[in-house]
């Protein structure tokens, strides 16, 4: 059965999971199970960094 996810590995293991660098903290933070179906979307490491996200800047 062909994954949804094209840009996830065939087989998800420890050493195999892809990583992303976080917005507001810049360290990298690797895949969760409970972003499985949202991994696409996800872009801080955890709730901390998403409710402290850099501001937009405002255009004047």
């Amino acid at each position: 059965m062909p994954s949804s996810h094209s840009n996830l590995p065939a087989r998800l293991t420890k050493g195999n999971l892809p990583t992303k660098i976080c917005l507001t903290c810049g360290r990298p933070f690797e895949y969760r199970k409970k972003w499985r179906n949202c991994w696409a979307e996800v872009k801080y490491c955890g709730e901390k960094c998403q409710r402290n996200k850099p501001k937009p800047l405002a255009a004047s």
